[in-house]
């Protein structure tokens, strides 16, 4: 394990997220990996954190237990208040619907429908009518209202990721998890996503964990968690590229 530096968490921070001695098996008998091996973790409200670790540290299948994607054998996970582990499955897809959202490396556009009517489609299919002040915040700020009627096929790489983001942002999730998403992009649209994902958690108050193998993308964090073996290896605060490249070379991923 990497000893890295922790700064305390100040008084009153709330907790978005929180993981207790989450435990989580893939496949059976010798055949058995033990993706995540009773790792507890804290995520506080408002930051921008990332996780980062060698191939085959667990860093997704974390997020994905996390964001209530996949089921856990062992441990707990906290979004706010709510214990999400124990929910059934009409109240956790409830959960995700309303208070998570979702940027992935796949843009996940449908590609019949217009720039607008992607970032709508969740609220819509909640029965929820958005909050105009709210949209037109978050268009604005990603430079997408010039873009509003294109569909993903007439849009760059960069600006259907900018489409995911408002999605995510749209029905003003508690937390927004982001699965490397500068992974389809070059470097000038990924530094885009990361300015505004970065942005949004310091002007608009939003938290954001992202799962990244990019030591540059992981310096927008306030934060980096690493792992190795499915296990928490430390933690970087005010992390640089440099930073963390190496500690991620201390845990053999380099």
């Amino acid at each position: 394990m990497v000893e890295l530096a922790s700064t305390p968490r100040p008084e009153g921070v709330r907790t978005a997220v929180a993981a207790r001695d989450l435990v989580k098996v893939h496949g059976t008998g010798d055949t058995a990996v033990r993706a995540l091996d009773g790792v507890s973790v804290e995520f506080a409200a408002g930051r921008f954190t990332a996780i980062m670790g060698p191939s085959g540290s667990g860093k997704s299948t974390m997020m994905h237990c996390l964001a209530g994607l996949d089921p856990v054998d062992a441990g707990s996970v906290h979004i706010g208040r709510t214990a999400i582990t124990g929910l059934s499955d009409r109240d956790l897809t409830r959960l995700r619907r309303d208070r998570v959202g979702f940027v992935f490396q796949a843009f996940n556009l449908l590609p019949t429908l217009s720039a607008e009517a992607n970032v709508l489609l969740g609220l819509e299919l909640a029965g929820r009518k958005p909050d105009r002040a709210w949209f037109d915040t978050i268009v604005d700020v990603l430079g997408l209202r010039d873009r509003l009627r294109h569909k993903p096929t007439e849009l760059s790489g960069g600006q259907q990721q900018r489409v995911a983001c408002a999605r995510a942002l749209v029905a003003k999730p508690d937390v927004v998890f982001a699965d490397e998403p500068t992974g389809n992009l070059d470097s000038r649209s990924g530094a885009e996503v990361l300015d505004f994902l970065r942005m949004s958690v310091r002007e608009l108050g939003q938290t954001v964990i992202m799962v990244t193998h990019d030591p540059v993308a992981a310096s927008y964090a306030d934060r980096v968690v690493l792992m190795a073996d499915g296990r928490s290896a430390g933690e970087i605060d005010n992390p640089t590229a440099d930073s963390v490249l190496s500690a991620l070379k201390h845990l053999g991923g380099i």
